[in-house]
């Protein structure tokens, strides 16, 4: 299929000259997100966001001298179609680099080939961590710079004492609530003051346990929702809370996969005053995020579209990228791998970000509240920025495990303990 029948129907109002240019004169690069099934509701903005990053960097010169060229790929919410349009991507397109997924099962779904073909994948959404690959760059949260986090504001700031940790079934929310569960019981926290719950991707009726949460908060103990519900499951899970009258006075939700974007398809009011964990929001005052959603603005045509956690990670991610080229002088991975560590770009919370030997970011944390425009309040915030743990400290078989890709030790998997790497690559 050619680069303009791709693009056919899912870019409007972008014009991209590069398809008439010598393959010599451009640099492809891939976006591999869902535009169509349940995670399109959040993966259709993030190809959006790519587009609009190339066509500005493009009209700054390109990389290297060339142009760079978008190459959309729809996987569809289908886990086994990331793999395959990945290797379409990589053998086929040629590009020189992909930015995409959101589900930690599509990242698990493409990791052997990113990494069998030597390609880079920028992944960015939070996750469970428990993973560094050399071919991998993690540009949203890992656990500590989240899930952790968060919970201690709920147990600190809020006195929660009983926990429901309610999640979509799938390996970001079971790996997730496994460190968690063993956090929180290193606090002190009963295993009966512990409700966990998995539901499958695209669940809609939440009757019965929503219910099942009341009951459970209703033990005399402040109780929280933690949620790692992800996809447009949200949509219904969250009009549930409000049609049995649950206020975040009552059981307050903290939300991983909740943001700015998920928020804009329902009606907000009711749950004023529910939290986010995210590691920026739309609401954050600074040139640089000002800068940006005037020009995302732009770009999308639309005042209304609003901006969001995982889109600053493309940004940053997107911007490393470039920034790593061009001092390798070369878009060859293995170069690209070598100088990009230790590479620093602005955030757009006022701060920088760092790419760390273990392929993480620097990140700070910011707990908000739901607004009932649909925006988030900032309550809590980090005093600085937190680095990426690839491997949870709460877990025993990954507390004695680090990750360096800088040469000579070039492991993602290291056992500090038995000096060993588990692994070529993770």
């Amino acid at each position: 299929m050619s680069f303009k029948k791709l693009l056919t129907g899912t870019i409007a109002g972008l014009t991209l000259s590069t398809g008439a240019m010598a393959a010599d004169d451009t640099i492809k690069v891939g976006v591999l997100h869902s535009l169509s099934g349940t995670m399109a509701i959040s993966e259709t903005t993030l190809k959006d966001t790519m587009l609009m990053l190339i066509d500005e960097q493009n009209k700054k010169g390109g990389v290297l001298g060339k142009k760079l060229e978008a190459v959309v790929v729809d996987p569809a919410s289908d886990w086994p179609l990331f793999a395959e349009k990945a290797r379409e991507l990589i053998e086929k397109e040629k590009v020189s680099s992909v930015f995409g997924c959101w589900t930690s099962v599509s990242r698990k779904s493409v990791l052997p080939v990113f990494e069998e073909l030597d390609s880079l994948l920028f992944y960015p959404v939070q996750y469970e961590g428990e993973e560094s690959s050399k071919n991998v760059f993690y540009t949203g949260a890992a656990p500590n710079q989240q899930a952790v986090p968060a919970v201690d504001y709920l147990m600190n700031d809020l006195g929660v004492e009983r926990w429901v940790l309610a999640g979509t079934d799938y390996v970001y929310p079971r790996t997730t609530n496994k460190i968690l569960e063993a956090y929180l019981k290193s606090k002190g926290v009963a295993e009966k003051d512990i409700m966990i719950n998995y539901t499958p991707f695209g669940h809609s009726d939440w009757q019965s346990i929503v219910s099942d949460i009341k009951k459970f908060g209703a033990a005399g103990k402040k109780t929280a929702v933690v949620s790692t519900i992800n996809g447009d499951a949200n949509v219904p899970f969250y009009k549930e809370l409000g049609n049995q009258g649950i206020s975040a006075q009552d059981i307050p939700v903290v939300a991983f996969s909740v943001g700015e974007e998920e928020l804009s398809g329902i009606d907000t009011k009711p749950l004023v005053g529910h939290l986010a964990a995210w590691n920026y929001f739309m609401s954050v005052e600074a040139e640089e995020n000002y800068s940006f959603i005037d020009a995302w603005h732009a770009f999308i045509k639309d005042k209304k579209r609003v901006t969001n956690d995982p889109m600053e990670a493309h940004y940053i991610g997107f911007n490393m990228w470039v920034k790593a080229v061009e001092k390798a002088g070369t878009t060859d991975p293995a170069a690209v791998q070598e100088a990009i560590i230790g590479v620093s770009v602005p955030n757009l919370t006022g701060g920088f970000a760092t790419m760390m030997p273990n392929h993480h970011i620097t990140k700070p944390v910011l707990i908000g509240e739901i607004q009932a425009d649909g925006q988030f309040e900032v309550v809590s915030q980090t005093p600085g920025t937190v680095v990426g743990d690839a491997w949870s400290d709460f877990l025993p078989g990954s507390k004695d495990i680090l990750a360096d890709w800088r040469k000579p030790l070039s492991c993602g998997n290291y056992n500090v303990k038995t000096s060993k790497c588990s692994g070529q690559n993770y």
